[in-house]
């Protein structure tokens, strides 16, 4: 198991660093406070890796603008401001793409402790999956991908798309969910282990 770092929580430094142009100390500092706020936009808005990544980093443009333009008042706060921009983003990213269903509440917006919990659970259950997933031959793998990526398809309807009988689909279907729980919980109990 790894040590535990210490995490920096005022980055009023950084600041500091922005507005005298210190490039090296304020890249030092973005480059720790950069993953903690992929993590927080992942655990508290449930969002992909990908996307917390672009969202953070656009945050941080803004947030550096406005400390050039010297509308950052309270330094101290710098961390909270940079977690505010990022949600903003993220929210801003998600009603631009249209799947963002908001009400006056969503902006104010975080995941429970609880949930936040069940997203971090949720994401390493999927990445074990597609870590079985791998472990199939190609076939194998386009066969389950299909059904995971289409939950509600019918006998028939897999059938004439892999052209195959209702009754190859579903023992093949019975065969591979097998294997797939096998090696599922085989990775699992390793990852307990560790």
């Amino acid at each position: 198991m790894a040590t535990a770092t210490k995490q920096r929580v005022d980055y009023a430094e950084l600041v500091d660093s922005l507005e005298k142009d210190d490039r090296r100390n304020a890249n030092k500092l973005l480059e720790e406070v950069y993953p903690r706020l992929v993590e927080y936009l992942q655990v508290t808005m449930g969002a992909k890796v990908m996307i917390a990544e672009e969202c953070v980093q656009q945050a941080i443009s803004d947030v550096y603008e406005q400390i050039k333009k010297g509308n950052i008042r309270e330094r101290n706060y710098i961390l909270s401001y940079l977690m505010t921009a990022c949600r903003n983003e993220y929210i801003k990213f998600k009603k631009k793409e249209g799947r963002f269903i908001y009400d006056e509440d969503s902006f104010r917006y975080v995941s429970e402790p609880a949930e936040q919990i069940e997203n971090l659970i949720d994401e390493d259950r999927k990445r074990l999956l597609y870590e079985c997933l791998d472990e199939l031959d190609e076939e194998s793998r386009k066969f389950m991908l299909y059904f995971i990526k289409n939950p509600d398809t019918t006998t028939k309807k897999a059938a004439n798309h892999f052209q195959l009988t209702g009754a190859n689909v579903r023992t093949r279907k019975s065969r591979l969910t097998q294997k797939l729980h096998e090696a599922y919980k085989r990775k699992s109990e390793q990852t307990m282990r560790i």
